[in-house]
This record gives C-alpha cells, structure tokens and sequence, in this order.
C-alpha cells in the first residue's frame, strides 16, 4: 500500500537536490564569468604617468637678411664680358673711365697701355649719348625714382623705390654730372652686352661693386659716340 509520507518525504529530498545543484552550477559561471550589472559603463582608462615639467620658452623668431646680398649675378655672363685686364693704349690718365658704347664695354684706365675691361649694358636704340662728364656723386643700394620723361613713356612705373636687390639701379651708383645718366649695376643682369636701357651704363652687380670701390668724385667719364643717332644729353634715363 502506497505510503503518502514517505512520498513526501522523497520529493523534499529531490526538490532539496535540484536546487543544490543549481546553486552549484550558478557558482561555477559566476567564478567563469563575472556577471556585469551596469554593462553600460565602461571602465576609466589607466592614468598616465606625470610628463616632468617644461619651464617655458619663449616664441623665437626666425632670422632674416636684414642687407641685400651683392650676389645677384646667378646668370652666367659671356666670356668676353666679364671683368679683366686688357691692353688698351689711351692718353688719358689712370683713373678714367671710357665707355665704348658701340662694343659695350667699359675701360677703367690702369695706366701703362693697360685697362681693366667690363662689359656693361648701354641705351637702346635712340637713347644713346656721347659727351664727357664726371661722377658726381656715389651711392650704395641706391634708391630709384624714374624722371618725368621716363614716366610719360612708361607711365606703369613706380615714382619711387627703395634701395634692394629688386631695385633696377643694383648694388652701387655713380651719377654723372648733372644729367639723369648713371653708372649702375643691375637686376638683370643677362642684359649686359646688350642696348636695352634708356641711356645709362649697366654693370653686373659684382662689377659695378668693384668699379665703385676704385672711383671717386671727380672722376673723368668720356662716353663714346654710337654710329647710331642717338638721345639728346640729359633726355633719357637708366
């Protein structure tokens, strides 16, 4: 005959068993896996160690030219055309200068039938001169301002410019008189044995460089006749 309290008492038992097992296998997924409670947030990143302090340093500024080089003559300049000592047999004396306008070139007279030679850049067609004259006065890095006639051909010119390596008078200057004619260096100086200028006498900078450093005030300047017809004295400029 079926007993109802041994029946109960064999179903506590079972009951009792499943949930120590469950509790067993509960225990073993969470040592497995912890459970997360707030997925949603996320663990802070690891603090990085302290950078060590850095006094402060002062903005430096970067170092400019504050002269214009002299080296402007990048362009190679035609053998025939570069600065040497020549025969030259004159009766002037040693200091003079004489500028060949027809061969472009210009003679600073050594003495002894000797001359040193430059080639230099004259006036264009129509804007040669002949005469004697004399230097004037000398400058350095001069500045530019072009005289009305050249401002009525050219009136795209500046009235005015600084001093500089941009500036179409060069490095050095020597005026002539009292004319607007100058013997000066030059920005372009693949011009040189050419007649491009308004009446001026261009030298390559390093040249007119080393022409000033020999002339003084006062010097003698006999500027040869073109075969040409040419300017009026003190019609032109540069």
């Amino acid at each position: 005959m079926f007993n109802m309290d041994t029946f109960k008492t064999f179903s506590r038992a079972a009951v009792f068993g499943a949930v120590a097992v469950s509790a067993i296998a509960l225990a073993g997924t969470a040592k497995a896996a912890p459970v997360q409670l707030f997925p949603f947030f996320q663990p802070l990143p690891p603090l990085a160690a302290p950078q060590p302090f850095q006094p402060y340093q002062p903005y430096q500024a970067p170092s400019y030219q504050t002269e214009p080089s002299e080296d402007q003559d990048a362009v190679e300049t035609p053998a025939r055309f570069r600065r040497q000592t020549v025969a030259y047999a004159t009766r002037e004396a040693p200091g003079t200068i004489v500028i060949d306008t027809p061969n472009t070139y210009l003679y600073y007279v050594l003495g002894n039938g000797q001359a040193l030679r430059y080639g230099i850049g004259v006036g264009r067609d129509g804007f040669t001169w002949s005469g004697v004259q004399s230097v004037t006065r000398k400058a350095e890095w001069p500045a530019w301002t072009p005289p009305p006639e050249m401002i009525a051909r050219q009136p795209y010119l500046p009235r005015h410019m600084a001093g500089g390596p941009g500036n179409p008078l060069g490095a050095r200057a020597m005026y002539l008189g009292g004319t607007i004619y100058r013997i000066h260096g030059t920005n372009a100086p693949d011009t040189i044995g050419k007649r491009v200028s308004s009446g001026c006498i261009r030298l390559t900078n390093d040249d007119v460089s080393d022409l000033y450093s020999r002339v003084n005030v006062g010097t003698k300047v006999i500027v040869l006749p073109m075969t040409e017809r040419r300017a009026d004295l003190g019609s032109a400029t540069r």
